[in-house]
């Protein structure tokens, strides 16, 4: 189903600025139901570290796009995009109002942009080869071909990224077409429907958000944080998994490891500032959105849904 005339809210922003409790005030007011576009929130298990809704508040609102994988499983933008639009989909059948809530860039880029993922099953199987040429003879070859073939391409990607040096080679070789213009033949129809992004503001006075990210740890850390993090580590999964390196996870390793000089309270100063030099690059994300409506953080919740709710009704 597409419709670009039926307007739906992303709330969306930096880690730990509230934009969680905006939209489950949102939910409240409008009969809403709430789909994360949260690229951790999708890992079974993983609770505390990833900041999903409580049971009590998942029972008030139905929430998607969580729990919909097991940690160490594959998962990317374009698999998003397919559940995303299923769920929203599914809302509306009911007479329910989707509303998006969560800070991916990625994600929420895919769906206000509107990208297109096509399958290229040929460009799988030349990735496969390119693989295999440079477990033969390196990356070097492979990124003078790219240089020549795709320079605008090659010259965003550095030389020793060797995941995206192959895949833009490879998509070139296949298709014919470079990444740039694969990305725009990608956005050509738009997207399914009338996305209105929201941010909670924190531009002014950038320290404010990084003292809630600090109390947001600490008390992540009171309610068993590290249990999690064990959990995740004692399972027979590959720790370079997306999972595994993810913030409020990855921190642990050293302790959990035994390693010399690691401490609960080194794990939580690493992840307050890991977790703030995150929220950073957010903030310079989500500066260079256009059309992004911008949340007072001094008003109420409900001021702010409510906020949310008037710039709807003007779409």
């Amino acid at each position: 189903m597409t419709d670009k005339n039926i307007v739906i809210p992303i709330i969306t922003g930096p880690t730990a600025s509230g934009k969680s409790a905006v939209a489950l005030k949102l939910c409240e007011m409008i009969d809403g139901e709430l789909v994360s576009c949260d690229s951790m929130q999708i890992y079974k298990g993983l609770d505390v570290g990833t900041a999903k809704a409580t049971s009590e508040e998942q029972s008030k609102i139905p929430h998607h796009m969580i729990d919909i994988i097991e940690p160490g499983e594959n998962y990317n933008v374009s698999m998003f995009v397919e559940g995303c639009y299923q769920a929203i989909e599914d809302i509306l059948s009911r007479g329910k109002n989707p509303v998006l809530c969560g800070g991916t860039g990625q994600y929420i880029s895919a769906l206000k942009d509107g990208l297109n993922f096509e399958e290229d099953p040929m460009a799988d199987e030349v990735t496969d080869k390119l693989y295999e040429e440079y477990r033969a003879n390196g990356i070097d070859d492979i990124y003078r071909r790219l240089v020549a073939s795709d320079p605008e391409a090659a010259e965003k990607i550095h030389p020793n990224n060797t995941r995206r040096v192959i895949r833009a080679l490879a998509v070139y070789e296949a298709t014919g077409k470079t990444k740039t213009q694969r990305n725009i033949d990608s956005k050509k129809n738009g997207p399914k429907y009338n996305f209105m992004l929201f941010t909670i503001d924190y531009e002014d006075d950038r320290s404010i958000l990084y003292d809630r990210i600090n109390r947001r740890v600490d008390i992540m850390m009171d309610e068993g944080l590290e249990k999690e993090a064990r959990f995740l580590y004692s399972l027979p999964i590959d720790r370079k998994s997306t999972c595994c390196q993810a913030i409020g996870y990855k921190e642990f390793l050293p302790f959990i490891d035994n390693e010399p000089g690691s401490s609960l309270e080194r794990v939580s100063y690493e992840i307050k500032l890991n977790t703030r030099h995150f929220a950073k690059r957010q903030l310079t994300w989500f500066r260079y959105i256009n059309d992004i409506h911008k949340i007072d953080r001094n008003l109420t919740i409900e001021k702010q849904a409510q906020f949310v709710i008037n710039e709807l009704n003007h779409a």
